[in-house]
């Protein structure tokens, strides 16, 4: 197994997935069994949830250490140099070089009204385990924020979490793509940042004020952080009631990333010592931000991207 040099220590260590994004544009969203065309050139770029909210950290200012597998292929070895160039610390990255995976992979679908649908092929993401945390060890005992996705096995992200916490880290989990959770897992987070769709999923709940609250209850020492879109966020704080914090309203045209923007901002905030209100202010803007630009990597916001939307906001 080929990996890069150990990196210096970063602020915010995101443990996740990097995928190679295949984007289609099209009209509408086909149905099932259902043709449509594309509209526009079919783009590839650097994506996956914890590649993308890795580099929203970095974007932000923040050190940040990325802890992920890709495999011994031309899309790896690419995604790699374009982690390099956002300036990331990759060396516990793993190179998986047994021939036995391809790097990850998302077939892409966006369509007029910047909605989209998403299939992800986990190639070596789903070779991350319990011994690339364990290698990483030093990254998790020095960052002030550990930031994890479901992109990869969950008992790699449990590992991490645990990791976090034992090193006393703010830990952050953006349970994506969602899938039922024991309330374990819940408590090694001291924030729960899902979608609507995914409290959903989470709890059976479809309001997200009561989705929230029922994420709360499980997990009673979490703070519970619900996005919807165009509608805000909501949130439950320990032993608190559901609050809902607006939107900044924008034109959106791509929703790719927006959520991996909230979450990579908000950390990088949290690491920079800002209280959580202050953090999840960032993180609407960054949301709200990326949803304006088409593409996954060219939406995730810089810190300056994040101030102008906040001061136009004022």
């Amino acid at each position: 197994m080929a990996s890069q040099p150990p990196p210096k220590p970063a602020a915010v260590v995101v443990v996740g997935s990097v995928n190679l994004d295949i984007t289609l544009t099209v009209d509408r969203l086909p149905g099932p069994g259902e043709t449509v065309l594309a509209t526009d050139e079919v783009t590839t770029t650097l994506g996956g949830k914890g590649a993308n909210q890795a580099v929203t950290s970095a974007r932000q200012g923040v050190a940040t250490c990325f802890v992920g597998a890709v495999a011994d292929d031309g899309p790896g070895r690419d995604l790699l140099a374009r982690l390099a160039d956002e300036g990331l610390a990759l060396g516990w990255c793993r190179i998986d070089d047994s021939g036995a995976t391809t790097t990850g992979q998302a077939l892409i679908t966006v369509d007029a009204r910047g909605a989209n649908t998403i299939v992800v092929a986990a190639g070596a993401n789903a070779a991350l385990t319990l011994a690339d945390v364990a290698a990483a060890g030093p990254a998790l005992a020095t960052g002030r924020v550990v930031l994890v996705q479901l992109e990869i096995p969950e008992a790699t992200a449990r590992a991490a979490l645990a990791a976090g916490r034992a090193s006393g880290a703010v830990t952050v989990l953006n349970p994506a793509p969602a899938r039922p959770l024991d309330d374990t897992l819940l408590g090694l987070c001291d924030l729960l940042v899902p979608n609507e769709h995914e409290a959903a999923v989470l709890t059976g709940e479809g309001d997200p004020a009561r989705a929230a609250l029922a994420l709360a209850e499980r997990a009673p020492k979490t703070t519970v952080v619900v996005t919807c879109g165009g509608a805000g966020v909501v949130v439950v704080s320990p032993g608190g009631t559901a609050r809902r914090l607006p939107a900044i309203p924008v034109t959106a045209v791509d929703s790719v990333a927006a959520g991996d923007a909230f979450c990579g901002a908000l950390a990088a905030a949290l690491a920079s010592g800002r209280d959580v209100d202050s953090a999840l202010l960032r993180a609407i803007a960054a949301g709200a931000h990326a949803v304006t630009v088409r593409g996954a990597l060219p939406s995730l916001p810089t810190a300056a991207d994040v101030d102008r939307l906040l001061s136009s906001a004022v």
